[in-house]
């Protein structure tokens, strides 16, 4: 989407003109919690962190009403994930909550269940010069995926222990450490999957199309049905592996290494 209402920053990318738009705008207002509602033209979101985000197809708008100003930098991340899932779904595509990175020219989703080290392989990848796409959602349009912010947020613990990114404080519901990326490419084909878990030793195994349809339906970020339900099948077919990674911190390059080199066999 090209975004609106924001002007120039650092976090995003030139959009194409063919891109549809999207304005975004928010007001301090501490409004009662109400029930979540989505129908085929609007939708009410409740927000982690408290308040709300509206959401109005026809007008492409996104208004959030929340307790404390937010700026530019915030809105485009974290805040515009659940508003560009939403508005993706209602466009047909499908968005999850995953990161991805480029390997042999081509976009590879990084997915897995929480503190399952999505965004610390990614800020290593970043770190080793290779092409983050995005961090949080990873939104596709058939076998074509889209440029997420710029931006991978850590926590504090991995930071440090990276000693990367620079301190923003509490942003949306915790505390995170921003490592600013480069511009990239706006949109690329897709290739497949990365799903991280933890495991004694390292390892790869490939997924059956059955096993990746499963956990893509996991990873949806809009847990409704897909307008499309072929595109789900269609990505589910594509190469998906289930990586194991250690709890070492000196074995994270080997883990960027084993993922790099999974992708290039694919290739």
């Amino acid at each position: 989407m090209r975004l609106e209402g924001l002007g120039a920053g650092a976090m995003l990318i030139d959009a194409p003109a063919t891109w549809p738009a999207l304005t975004l705008s928010s007001e301090i207002a501490d409004l009662p919690v109400v029930d979540e509602w989505v129908t085929a033209t609007s939708a009410l979101l409740r927000l982690k962190t408290g308040g709300r985000l509206s959401l109005d197809r026809a007008r492409r708008t996104a208004h959030y009403s929340v307790p404390r100003p937010l700026s530019v930098d915030e809105l485009v991340h974290p805040y515009l994930a659940p508003a560009a899932a939403m508005f993706a779904h209602w466009e047909g595509r499908l968005a999850f909550h995953a990161g991805a990175f480029v390997a042999a020219d081509g976009v590879w989703a990084v997915a897995g269940t929480r503190e399952a080290g999505k965004s610390t392989t990614l800020a290593r990848l970043a770190a080793r010069g290779v092409e983050v796409f995005a961090d949080d959602v990873v939104i596709l349009d058939g076998l074509r995926a889209f440029a997420g912010p710029r931006a991978v947020d850590l926590r504090p613990d991995t930071a440090h222990r990276l000693a990367v990114g620079r301190a923003l404080g509490v942003v949306g519901s915790r505390p995170r450490w921003r490592i600013e990326l480069p511009p990239c490419r706006a949109e690329l084909p897709f290739r497949g999957w990365m799903f991280l878990e933890w495991t004694e030793r390292p390892q790869a195994r490939r997924l059956r199309a059955s096993e990746c349809l499963g956990r893509l339906a996991e990873t949806l970020t809009v847990r409704l049905d897909p307008l499309s339900p072929r595109d789900l099948l269609d990505l589910a077919a594509l190469p998906a592996w289930s990586v194991g990674r250690q709890r070492h911190w000196d074995r994270l390059d080997d883990h960027v290494d084993h993922l790099l080199e999974l992708a290039r066999q694919c290739s």
